[in-house]
């Protein structure tokens, strides 16, 4: 069922063609009436010529061009193309024979003098063929990398929404992960009835602010993810009391710079639910810092069995985290030994 869209889209495109072929014969009575003042004549030779003219233009362009070269069956191709040049130069040679016969009255000195040469009529034909063809050519390629390029668009945005998907799902992962260990910490200090509890509850509502409402923005200022380090970082001190032998460095830090949030906080987690406590402490170095293209941060903890800091959540969530947002712009390089447990990152902000 044919809208009525496509009918005015048909009807455009024949108008376009009877346009063109009448071009094409005004450019013939022209050219072959070039030294004759039989323009009548002329005009019956021209009309004769382009059937011939169509037919092999559209064999060209509607079989030839997108059914063998555009799909690269290349042999076939060729051996239809030499079929249609024979076919048209054959046709074209009777054209010669009825301007003589019809057009001239078997009088071969009254013809038309380019009516009288072959290679002029094929080349005539020929470029108009040729022509065609081409801009057929130019506009399926134009199609095709037009349709490449919304394939692409396509792809990329299916790519981007699965991105989306995966980094809100790992986002949800950290949420309960988190807040599970704070909540520890703190029904720890309840039972205790510590007179920090106050303190504490602050801190974690600063904390819980930041999971509940930054956490799904792609990036966050690195002077507030420092922040809220500092508020966890101050609640496990009172948790550890003085079994925590904690320090933290972060000096000369771009107020501009950004980063991805929650990227650090789970690597701190680690090191306090990893750690282990040597010689009646649990000793952590953490030291962050920026220059104009990275962001460095190490962080190293006391740790008897090392291997345990690679469980859990939250350090696979950091990898995998880091491969969608800064694929191939970072180094994580992770060091076990028989007491210490370190990690350093280097992120390209750049």
């Amino acid at each position: 069922m044919f809208t009525k869209k496509d009918i005015l889209n048909k009807t455009g495109q024949i108008t376009l063609h009877i346009i063109f072929w009448g071009v094409v014969l005004l450019f013939f009575t022209y050219f072959f009436g070039v030294g004759s003042k039989n323009y009548e004549g002329t005009l019956t030779f021209s009309l004769f010529l382009l059937p011939i003219t169509i037919a092999t233009t559209y064999v060209s362009i509607y079989k030839l061009i997108p059914d063998y070269l555009v799909t690269k069956r290349y042999f076939r191709f060729v051996l239809y193309s030499v079929y249609t040049i024979i076919i048209s130069g054959y046709l074209i040679m009777v054209s010669v024979f009825f301007s003589l016969i019809y057009v001239s009255n078997f009088k071969y000195a009254d013809m038309n003098p380019l009516t009288r040469n072959i290679i002029l009529i094929t080349t005539a034909v020929y470029i108009v063929v040729v022509l065609v063809s081409a801009f057929k050519l130019l506009k399926l390629n134009l199609n095709h990398a037009e349709k490449t390029k919304a394939l692409e668009t396509k792809i990329l945005d299916s790519q981007l929404k699965l991105k989306e998907q995966e980094l809100h799902y790992l986002k949800m992962q950290i949420h309960p992960h988190f807040l599970f260990n704070t909540l520890n910490t703190m029904y720890g200090f309840a039972l205790k009835k510590a007179d920090e509890t106050p303190e504490m509850i602050l801190k974690l509502s600063n904390l819980l602010d930041y999971l509940l409402y930054q956490v799904d923005k792609p990036f966050v200022l690195l002077v507030d993810e420092i922040n809220h380090i500092k508020d966890y970082i101050a609640l496990e001190k009172m948790r550890f009391n003085k079994t925590l032998d904690i320090t933290f460095n972060s000096e000369a830090i771009n107020e501009t710079t950004k980063i991805a949030p929650m990227l650090l906080l789970p690597f701190i987690e680690n090191s306090f639910k990893h750690g282990s406590i040597k010689n009646g402490v649990l000793k952590i170095e953490i030291d962050l810092a920026t220059t104009p293209e990275n962001i460095l941060f190490s962080i190293k903890n006391t740790s008897a069995i090392p291997e345990n800091a690679n469980k859990g959540i939250g350090l696979q969530n950091i990898k995998k985290r880091l491969d969608l947002l800064y694929k191939n712009k970072y180094d994580l390089e992770i060091d076990t030994s028989e007491n210490f447990f370190k990690v350093a990152l280097k992120l390209n902000i750049d």
